[in-house]
């Protein structure tokens, strides 16, 4: 297809949406590079996401423009090229979150620097969904966040708390200090484990750096907060029956994570190439394959709109804070982690993306769970 009948198409298929091409509204997009047709075209999500890297085009408010391109199901529109079916046979074929590739995934995205999350996340460095429920700052937010999780584990003094990737220790920092409990927290990043250390040095809480399936040891309560995306369908189930297995008879497990409406095996390409590898998003029906015969479900809470919230105020504190951090990055860094950012938080606007915490006990709870919201 040349060049002239690419850009027919694209506009085309943007009229669905209500978008134009260098038009007046803050998501009308601005081509800087009319390659950038032909680019969409033959690649798809991955060759929006990194022609947008490389300047080929610009818009004001890239969230809007995303929330109304899942709306509208423009990716639907586009057709799938060789490139994209490979790599989804590759994913069937092959385990990418096997244990030895789970550390290199953390790896590249936990530890490419821990001053990028200090200036983008709140002072308590939770990489995860805030519960923006009477919240008026990030801050506030997260910690409501952190005191749902633990009330809704109805934690009391002496428990033994396993928390299955516990990023840089906040979780097990605020149950620790709030509710006297003691806090075993493990990840694949070595830059997490460390500074986690630091930070929740003093308190009863260790750190580990290990893979989930090398767990042995029984606990009160077990709790998982953004970490579950990042085992792979291939794995839901073992990880399900390792969590069955740590947890006590009478504990509770709360499993905190960002979900899709469709079960499927692979993940938005240009994010998975670029951000989160190995990441994907598990569907309900997933979750409950995983969990049957093991756990009874006791609570499910969806407050995936609070997510959007989140991104925003994350992408506004790295744009804030860029440039104390800049020296380490390039600009080409710069624009991908503002695609980044906007993207998802687009996907949880127009609620393509969901985000659960769900209560599950291994026998149920005697007399019925009481909800906490």
């Amino acid at each position: 297809m040349d060049s002239n009948k690419s850009k027919t198409r694209i506009s085309e298929i943007l009229t669905f949406a209500e978008i134009k091409i260098n038009g007046s509204s803050p998501w009308d997009i601005k081509v800087n590079d009319e390659r950038f047709y032909e680019r969409v075209l033959a690649d798809g999500a991955l060759g929006a996401g990194e022609s947008y890297m490389e300047k080929w085009w610009d818009c004001d408010r890239l969230d809007e423009f995303c929330s109304r391109v899942l709306k509208a199901n423009l990716q639907e529109k586009i057709r799938s090229n060789l490139k994209l079916i490979s790599s989804v046979l590759l994913i069937k074929m092959f385990n990418k979150q096997s244990q030895s590739e789970a550390f290199i995934n953390g790896q590249k995205h936990y530890d490419i620097g821990n001053d990028l999350f200090t200036n983008m996340l709140d002072k308590r460095l939770v990489y995860s969904c805030g519960y923006w429920n009477n919240a008026n700052s990030l801050d506030e937010a997260q910690e409501n966040k952190l005191d749902l999780s633990c009330r809704k584990l109805k934690l009391g003094p002496g428990m033994k708390v396993l928390d299955i990737g516990c990023g840089w220790g906040s979780f097990a920092k605020f149950a620790a200090e709030k509710y006297s409990v003691s806090v075993t927290g493990i990840t694949v990043s070595e830059e997490q484990a460390e500074l986690g250390s630091k930070i929740c040095s003093g308190l009863p809480v260790d750190i580990w750096l290990m893979d989930y399936r090398d767990l042995r040891e029984k606990y009160d309560r077990i709790v998982s907060i953004g970490m579950f995306e990042h085992v792979g369908y291939k794995n839901y189930r073992t990880y399900m029956e390792v969590v069955n297995n740590c947890l006590k008879d009478d504990g509770l497990f709360l499993l905190h994570t960002i979900g899709s409406n469709d079960s499927s095996k692979f993940n938005d390409p240009w994010f998975t190439k670029y951000i989160f590898p190995g990441s994907m998003l598990p569907s309900i029906a997933q979750i409950g394959t995983a969990i049957e015969g093991l756990f009874v479900v006791e609570d499910l809470h969806n407050f995936s709109a609070d997510y959007d919230k989140t991104l925003m105020a994350w992408h506004s504190n790295f744009v804030y804070n860029w440039n104390a951090i800049k020296d380490q990055y390039d600009e080409t860094f710069f624009r991908m982690w503002k695609y980044y950012l906007l993207s998802c938080a687009g996907s949880f606007r127009a609620r393509k993306n969901q985000l659960w915490q769900i209560v599950l006990s291994k026998r149920g709870v005697p007399g019925g769970y009481v909800s906490v919201r």
